[in-house]
């Protein structure tokens, strides 16, 4: 019999890391996030350089989570309520391709159970003829952003950026 690891991997790209972060950062479940940079081309990248839009880099969260205590398919459903799947390389007033949507698999089982639950919401006409835009992509090199940029609303006190909640 083969033994689950007690911790898998998801990386997720929806705009803005640090609100993404804190999301994921309250599911109970999740053991640890690491905002950074990934599917880009520039080798440790800076947020100034991300920025520019000349890197090829999202602004991405690496979730890592217990999965007997929170599905990777529990995620994916956090993941499409917390931004828009359908504004393409932006997300509310952040525009550019490092705040585009996508999902950076881990496994051929990630990949398959991220497309299947991109093309049930498809399915469900909840954007109507707004067609999802979101990446499904191998995951590359994930490059840990700065340190003032982790866990950035715990730091700073600060409100969260504005994540409107898709699916009320």
């Amino acid at each position: 019999m083969e033994n689950k690891p007690q911790v898998e991997i998801a990386t997720f790209a929806a705009g803005c890391f640090w609100g993404v972060e804190a999301e994921f950062r309250r599911v109970k479940g999740v053991t640890s996030t690491t905002v950074g940079y990934t599917g880009g081309t520039t080798p440790e990248p800076t947020y100034e350089q991300v920025s520019s839009g000349r890197t090829g880099h999202a602004e991405a969260v690496q979730v890592e989570f217990n999965p007997a205590v929170v599905s990777y398919d529990q995620l994916l459903e956090i993941f499409w309520n917390i931004h828009d799947p359908t504004q393409l390389n932006r997300q509310g007033p952040d525009i550019g391709t490092n705040y585009r949507s996508a999902i950076f698999y881990h496994s051929e089982e990630q990949k398959a159970k991220a497309e299947a639950s991109r093309d049930r919401l498809k399915q469900t006409g909840k954007f109507r003829d707004r067609p999802i835009v979101t990446e499904v992509v191998p995951a590359s090199k994930f490059w840990r952003a700065e340190e003032y940029h982790q866990q950035y609303f715990e730091k700073s006190g600060q409100g969260y950026c504005a994540i409107p909640k898709y699916w009320e």
